[in-house]
């Protein structure tokens, strides 16, 4: 099946030197080197347009062509094989992607890729605040570190309604009706969508429907205070499973279910040393009721959080003499 990205009204190059068509690529859409076998004259070509903040790159090098690179800096390449086919070498395997597979390549991973003389590629060149922007507006999961998609390629039947947006977006982009803000709106839409297709680390499932909210959660800890709570007692109360109660915890406390309970106890504490009107027999006591068991780090932990020993607090709760 033929894929009509980017018409004649988008080549830069045209049976040119592949080292310019290089050189092109390396100023506009990623950094590299290129290094040929077999024809030396070989006859390379490349359509480009900008799209909004996306880039729309089609190209073939007409000779078996390896690039090279440490890293993509700050972008993705989502690279759609149109003929030919490309091999991917990873740190331990190896990836061979015929004509009809997209491979999304991620910023931070070196990348070594070779494409057979005949090959014809397609990149989307995707600026990482994209997708970060794009997790934020329909709040998503973003883990801590960047996102990452997986190195497994997909099938072109699959991701379809991926390649009609596609398709429409380099007609957008080619026409002389465009406005900034329709390539905007298109620019989310298509960044949404290859976040909803492919596979990568971003956390897109939301708890089921009879799943209590956060809030709840939090009214089940603090009612259940001087309990030990693990985290398979709260996943199993909120109905969830381990990964997805770890990444609503992150979402919406920034720290992990455990570090939330013990910082919950550790205010209850505090609360209780700096509140003439709650029994406190000693300082041994309340840390014990709260589920401290070790008492020297729970003072580490006391001072780290509030500036103050226990045993300061304990002091500056005695009434004044009248």
């Amino acid at each position: 099946m033929a894929f009509q990205f980017l018409n004649r009204s988008s080549s830069v190059f045209a049976a040119a030197n592949p080292f310019e068509v290089s050189e092109y690529v390396r100023a506009n859409v990623g950094s590299h080197s290129l290094r040929l076998s077999g024809n030396t004259r070989a006859s390379a070509s490349l359509s480009h347009r900008r799209a909004g903040m996306l880039d729309l790159c089609r190209l073939s090098y007409g000779a078996q062509a390896r690039i090279v690179s440490e890293g993509l800096g700050d972008i993705y390449h989502a690279q759609f094989i149109l003929q030919g086919h490309c091999r991917y070498t990873l740190a331990h395997t190896t990836l061979d992607l015929p004509a009809g597979h997209v491979l999304v390549l991620n910023p931070d991973d070196p990348l070594d890729l070779t494409y057979s003389d005949d090959c014809e590629k397609f990149i989307l060149r995707i600026p990482a605040p994209m997708l970060d922007d794009a997790c934020a507006e329909h709040r998503w999961f973003k883990p801590n570190e960047r996102i990452k998609f997986s190195p497994e390629p997909h099938r072109f039947e699959d991701i379809d309604s991926l390649l009609l947006l596609l398709r429409l977006l380099c007609e957008e982009a080619e026409s002389d009706m465009a406005t900034p803000q329709m390539l905007q709106h298109y620019n989310r839409v298509v960044t949404t969508k290859l976040l909803v297709m492919l596979k990568h680390n971003v956390g897109m499932v939301t708890p089921s429907q009879h799943a209590p909210s956060f809030e709840r959660l939090i009214n089940y800890i603090e009612r259940n205070i001087k309990l030990e709570l693990g985290v398979e007692q709260l996943a199993q109360y909120a109905g969830l499973s381990l990964r997805s109660l770890y990444m609503l915890f992150e979402k919406n406390a920034r720290m992990t279910p455990k570090n939330f309970v013990r910082q919950k106890k550790l205010e209850k504490v505090h609360a209780v040393l700096n509140d003439p009107t709650q029994p406190c027999p000693n300082i041994t006591a309340v840390a014990l009721e709260y589920g401290f068991t070790h008492l020297g780090r729970f003072s580490e932990l006391y001072k780290s959080t509030y500036g103050v020993l226990p045993s300061q607090a304990m002091r500056c709760r005695q009434p004044k003499a009248a």
